[in-house]
């Protein structure tokens, strides 16, 4: 719905743009056009005339015209931006009056306890969105209030340049959908690393605001939110030694920068490789790769004739000294 950020449902956007295609037309026509009833329509047109996009002709009554576009839309837009304008120079104006007023901040100010998966999955995308740089993340294997990569957040926020680092927990591979989310992930650049297991759930935004869960699974989901504090770079520090030691995982790299060699592996062979080294079995990357399990063995024994090796510790080392996967 492209037209929803100045005021129009989709009804009424689906209204103007059938107005706009025939330039005038009558209710009944209209509505048969739209497939809605007429007082439906009728509804909408209302509503399009109060934005100014839409008038009853002078000429003909019952008629409907478009108004033009580019100068009605426009007028729109202008006092949008002018709306946003104004209500970032209130949120700034209050940042400072919070700012002078916390200038020595209480304890128990730099920590929020949030109660609730409505809650918890509220504050952890609303964290994402308020990112300016990076957000990193600890993903774990057994999502509480949230899952653990999918989320219209981090793509939103992806869109407008946030870095992303993440490490993710062995066991998310195996997931369902794991293997789709991440490719998704790596796909819109983001850094993903993996470890057999990390120490909690975790996420920080550009540095300043974290959130860690505060319960399992059987009991009522609550997470901590954790403002800029010696708490907070804790946090941090713990994220940076999983985020060393963790392996870089790479899906499909082909088309994301991984040098290849001629002759060399195609797509599926550094997949393969990407999964084996991230500590899979055979069987089981076969799985998430919808191949057989011989398809896998025959890959790699052709991988380590390539490499002239005579295992797959030696593979391994040379497909990192060829750049076939990263350190």
């Amino acid at each position: 719905m492209v037209l929803g950020a100045i005021g129009l449902d989709e009804t009424q956007e689906s209204a103007y743009r059938a107005l706009v295609a025939v330039g005038a037309a009558e209710v009944t026509d209209l509505a048969h056009r739209l497939a809605l009833p007429e007082n439906e329509t009728e509804r909408a047109l209302r509503r399009l005339e109060r934005h100014g996009l839409a008038a009853q002709s002078s000429a003909r009554t019952g008629r409907w015209v478009a108004a033009p576009p580019g100068v009605a839309l426009g007028a729109l837009l202008t006092q949008q931006r002018h709306e946003l304008d104004q209500a970032e120079l209130a949120a700034a104006l209050l940042a400072s009056e919070y700012r002078a007023e916390a200038a020595e901040p209480a304890v128990h100010d730099l920590v929020e306890v949030v109660t609730g998966a409505s809650a918890v999955s509220h504050r952890f995308h609303q964290l994402q969105l308020g990112a300016a740089e990076e957000v990193c993340a600890l993903v774990t294997g057994k999502p509480v209030a949230v899952t653990g990569m999918d989320n219209e957040s981090e793509e939103r926020a992806s869109i407008r340049g946030v870095a992303y680092r993440v490490v993710i927990e062995r066991e998310v591979l195996s997931l369902p959908a794991g293997i789709v989310e991440l490719s998704a992930a790596l796909g819109r650049d983001e850094q993903v690393r993996t470890v057999e297991r990390v120490p909690t759930k975790l996420v920080v935004a550009d540095r300043s605001l974290a959130m860690v869960p505060l319960t399992g699974r059987d009991a009522e989901p609550a997470a901590l939110v954790v403002h800029a504090s010696g708490l907070l770079e804790s946090l941090m520090g713990l994220f940076e030694a999983v985020w060393k030691d963790a392996l870089p995982l790479r899906l499909g790299g082909g088309d994301r920068g991984i040098v290849e060699e001629t002759p060399g592996p195609d797509a599926t062979d550094l997949e393969i490789l990407s999964l084996l080294l991230a500590g899979m079995t055979d069987a089981s990357a076969a799985k998430q790769l919808e191949v057989g399990l011989r398809t896998v063995q025959r890959r790699v024994k052709g991988l380590m004739e390539l490499t002239g090796v005579t295992t797959r510790l030696q593979l391994g080392w040379h497909a990192y000294e060829r750049g076939w996967v990263t350190r």
